[in-house]
């Protein structure tokens, strides 16, 4: 092991006992961070009826909702391998468990140290490791190295910022990155960022961002319907979604304006936390709105007098999408680099954010600049935004058009991504 690698593991190993404090503490608002611990130290059942396995890695909800096209065509391609799709929180866990069931295998990623990492890998013994975005554990990769299972960095993006990060420890970057079979980057900026960190130019290809392969089924429109006529198909309906602290009360601020022009404006609030629902409750009862939470409503016809409904279950975000009128998206008004606003725009629907857009840069920019997508600083900006498409409905179809097309173009990340992984296994 490295002296890098050494000091690294030996920090993990000295911050574990306030890892799993900070799970016990989490855990008294969802109590799911309690349970299944041992899978984090890599006490996995033995996998998986002598099938040889592919692993998957997609960290929490967004990567998985993203892996969800790669994760339905390698259970296509690869019928005698065993797909065993790992997370690291509660949330991913429970998405990951609603989309697929019993088709895939499914358990807690193993905390980066090596006895962990290497526990995790004897009782699962996968012929391959497919990791997710962002979500890189210089133990794992190096584990996998060592037993010769190529290890993959699929939809790879790095930000400047996160690329500054890595810098900051240059020699465990530089390890990593050699110790990766190959990254497929969204955009030629992220693959730039990679290889000026170490990776091999060899090694790292551009596919485009497999977000954008996003296929909309017939199921999704039909729920989607549903949940419209459910909130009531006369009202105009914005959609917050994925939002964070700090957020809330702007948005709350701004429906209040917005509402003074829209009386029956609907908002529907959708933490990207769902285990905030509790304080984000009170935040709107305190401002005075009448609520609705989802969980308690979702088979029957909203009241008309609620004025904001707050999604605090999981899965269900991008059925709500095709049933907004207008959709935010956050972790955009504070500095958290934005959410996903690929998946609004497949429906077609309009999208406001904030400015801060550095873990979408490419997509927030392709969409901002056919119209499909404005940025904001405020509430009060924010406000004007959507009470402009509320007054403009063909304003509002013609950004949502714009959106659509703009997804549609930027398609064919999933094939380039699959034909990294054939190369590994064929």
């Amino acid at each position: 092991m490295s002296a890098a690698r050494l000091a690294y593991s030996a920090l993990y190993y000295a911050l574990l006992p306030v890892v799993v404090l900070r799970l016990l503490w989490r855990s008294r608002r969802d109590r799911d961070y309690r349970r299944r611990i041992a899978e984090r130290f890599g006490f996995v059942a033995p996998q998986l009826s002598g099938a040889p396995v592919i692993w998957l890695h997609a960290v929490s909800v967004g990567e998985t909702i993203a892996a969800v096209p790669l994760i339905e065509a390698l259970l296509v391609r690869y019928p005698k391998h065993r797909l065993l799709v790992t997370s690291m929180t509660p949330t991913g866990s429970a998405q990951v468990r609603q989309r697929f069931g019993e088709r895939v295998a499914h358990c807690y990623a193993p905390y980066d140290t090596p006895t962990a990492v290497a526990r995790f890998l004897r009782r699962t013994r996968p012929q391959l490791y497919l990791i997710m975005e962002t979500e890189l554990w210089p133990n794992s990769v190096a584990a996998c190295r060592r037993r010769g299972i190529p290890a993959l960095l699929l939809n790879g993006r790095l930000s400047a910022k996160s690329a500054r990060g890595y810098q900051r420890f240059g020699r465990l970057s530089a390890e990593l990155m050699a110790n990766l079979s190959g990254i497929s980057a969204q955009t030629e900026s992220d693959a730039q960022r990679f290889t000026a960190l170490g990776l091999a130019p060899a090694a790292c290809t551009v596919s485009g961002n497999i977000k954008f392969d996003l296929h909309l089924l017939p199921t999704h429109r039909q729920a989607a319907e549903r949940q419209r006529r459910l909130w009531d198909s006369q009202r105009q309906v914005w959609l917050a979604a994925s939002t964070h602290p700090g957020e809330e009360a702007q948005l709350l601020e701004a429906f209040a304006l917005v509402r003074q022009r829209y009386p029956q404006l609907l908002l529907v609030l959708v933490p990207r936390h769902p285990d905030r629902a509790a304080t984000i409750a009170a935040q709107v009862t305190d401002s005075g709105w009448q609520l609705a939470r989802h969980s308690g409503q979702s088979d029957r016809p909203l009241s008309a007098s609620v004025d904001v409904v707050l999604g605090d279950t999981i899965g269900e975000l991008l059925v709500f999408y095709g049933a907004a009128d207008i959709a935010f998206v956050g972790g955009s008004l504070i500095e958290r680099g934005g959410h996903n606003p690929i998946e609004p725009a497949v429906w077609g629907c309009p999208v406001v954010a904030g400015a801060s857009q550095y873990n979408f840069s490419e997509a927030s920019q392709l969409l901002v600049a056919a119209g499909a997508m404005q940025l904001v600083a405020g509430s009060q900006e924010l406000a004007e935004r959507v009470a402009g498409w509320l007054a403009d409905s063909a304003a509002r179809a013609a950004a949502g058009s714009a959106g659509e097309r703009i997804a549609e173009q930027n398609g064919g990340a999933l094939e380039r991504q699959l034909a990294v992984i054939a190369a590994q296994l064929d």
